[in-house]
């Protein structure tokens, strides 16, 4: 152990399936380099459990780069860890002390039943992609792009709506389990761009109707989600929702 590695104590959630009963298990851990990664960290832990003999702990990762939005854990009480604006997998170990009791849980939402363990199964997020999150296009030739004229700011707006990774840590913020600043963003993408007007009515329509049969709850109005979402996703965007939402009904009666 070199001088500076850390001693931890893991307290981990352990669920085989959904159906299973979860407990915390306590694993301590030493030799814990602060310029490793949280899951270069779990990664460890694994290696040892395995050489014990002992079922490793199921997570999901993939890019670890903050990409692709697997990563999703409780640390300590807060989606992604204590460090705003970062995923799990961007997340150093530099962040804990020595002697640290780091407590690790899948999230926890109706909505994103536990596969196992740390891993959950996040479908919802894609049904409600599936029923309105696209564009319909023409064959043929693409339209010329100078010829879709687009204010900056619309452009600028619909970028930033655009980072939403999908990673569910609104959902887990939320007291109510809420989806709406994940639909809210994926709504506003299109609706600010000419090339999402043709379904827009019907786009928010269909995946606000998906999200409450997912089981989604409603919106807190707390900002936790905004507060805690690792891409900086911001609420104008819910209220946007709301007034889409209200125009596609009114106009759809």
């Amino acid at each position: 152990m070199s001088h500076g590695d850390m001693n931890l104590t893991l307290k981990i959630w352990r669920q085989k399936n959904k159906e299973a009963k979860g407990i915390f298990e306590t694993y301590p851990i030493s030799g814990i380099s602060p310029d490793m990664s949280f899951l270069e960290m779990v990664d460890v832990l694994n290696e040892k459990l395995i050489v014990e003999g002992k079922e490793p702990v199921a997570f999901d990762h993939d890019c670890r780069e903050g990409i692709c939005g697997m990563c999703s854990m409780y640390i300590n009480g807060q989606p992604h860890g204590p460090k705003q604006g970062v995923t799990t997998c961007q997340l150093h170990m530099r962040s804990f002390k020595n002697g640290d009791t780091v407590v690790i849980e899948p999230w926890r939402a109706a909505a994103f039943p536990v596969i196992k363990d740390l891993a959950v199964d996040r479908s919802s997020f894609d049904r409600i992609m599936a029923a309105g999150g696209y564009v319909s296009v023409n064959t043929g030739n693409a339209q010329d792009a100078n010829s879709l004229p687009i204010s900056k700011e619309d452009a600028d707006e619909s970028f930033t709506s655009a980072a939403c990774i999908g990673c569910g840590a609104c959902v887990a913020a939320c007291k109510n389990s809420s989806a709406m600043l994940f639909v809210s963003a994926k709504v506003s993408q299109y609706a600010l761009l000419p090339q999402g007007q043709p379904e827009r009515k019907s786009r928010v329509l269909a995946m606000v109707n998906q999200m409450e049969e997912e089981g989604f709850g409603s919106c807190t109005n707390t900002g936790a989600c905004e507060a805690e979402c690792p891409k900086g996703i911001s609420i104008t965007n819910i209220a946007r929702l709301n007034r889409e939402y209200l125009s596609a009904s009114l106009s759809s009666k």
